[in-house]
């Protein structure tokens, strides 16, 4: 089995180091595309209006100076285009990808690319309290078990999953979940204006939000009880609700 890795974080994060052990868990053949600098918050975003440039960092081993996507794409229709990758794996990412997380996470849009291109892909995030410690071995225990297991039970070509890992030592964990994608109830995006030592200004975007206790079933839910939450993803946006209700507006 060949597995193409990749992430958002970029080439030289921590978590990228921990996908890797991951794959080679699963088989000897293991390449890497990844980001040249962090390219986190980047959706599926891709590079259109400059070439971009990829440079061999190691053996199977390359970096590119562009987004998640472009990754994933160079990945398996450029470098790897004599033999595709089997599976896609995407991250680890520093920091859970849950509930709204998941429309802008590039680890997530490598997964999506990957499905795209007809591969099998899985988005793997550490979630943590602490960025500069997030607890890895969590992921790097179970990841493999997990991964076995769904490849053997298989799931539906235009999905992707999404695997979140709670901010626990491995022996905390307390399970492993199927879920849904839940949705935050208080969370706020802001920007924080500054002024740089040329009295221009510039903004840092950041995140407030009040601790809650999100509903059973969902993403958010699992990892607030410590369970690794497996949510299988698709790209179909239509609210079919709204779609019938808003058809009978214009019948006739």
């Amino acid at each position: 089995m060949r597995i193409l890795c990749s992430n958002d974080d970029g080439i030289h994060s921590t978590g990228l180091t921990a996908l890797e052990e991951i794959a080679r868990e699963l088989t000897d053949d293991v390449w890497t595309v990844a980001p040249e600098a962090d390219q986190s918050g980047m959706s599926r975003s891709i590079t259109l209006t400059r070439p971009l440039r990829v440079r061999k960092v190691a053996p199977q081993r390359y970096t590119v100076d562009g987004t998640p996507t472009d990754c994933a794409q160079l990945g398996v229709s450029h470098l790897l285009k004599d033999k595709v990758p089997d599976l896609i794996l995407s991250g680890v990412n520093n920091g859970q990808n849950v509930a709204e997380d998941v429309t802008m996470s590039g680890t997530i849009a490598v997964a999506f690319q990957g499905m795209t291109l007809g591969i099998p892909s899985i988005a793997l995030s550490q979630s943590r309290s602490d960025r500069t410690n997030p607890k890895w071995q969590t992921a790097k225990q179970f990841a493999p078990g997990i991964i076995r297991k769904l490849l053997d039970a298989g799931w539906p070509s235009d999905v992707v999953l999404n695997i979140n890992f709670p901010d626990r030592e491995p022996d905390d964990v307390t399970g492993t979940v199927v879920v849904e994608q839940g949705r935050r109830e208080h969370i706020e995006i802001f920007a924080e204006e500054r002024t740089d030592l040329r009295q221009r200004r510039y903004y840092w975007f950041g995140f407030n939000g009040k601790p809650s206790v999100p509903p059973e079933g969902t993403d958010l839910r699992a990892l607030h009880d410590g369970k690794i939450a497996i949510t299988p993803l698709h790209l179909s946006l239509t609210h079919t609700d709204a779609q019938t209700a808003l058809g009978s507006v214009f019948e006739g």
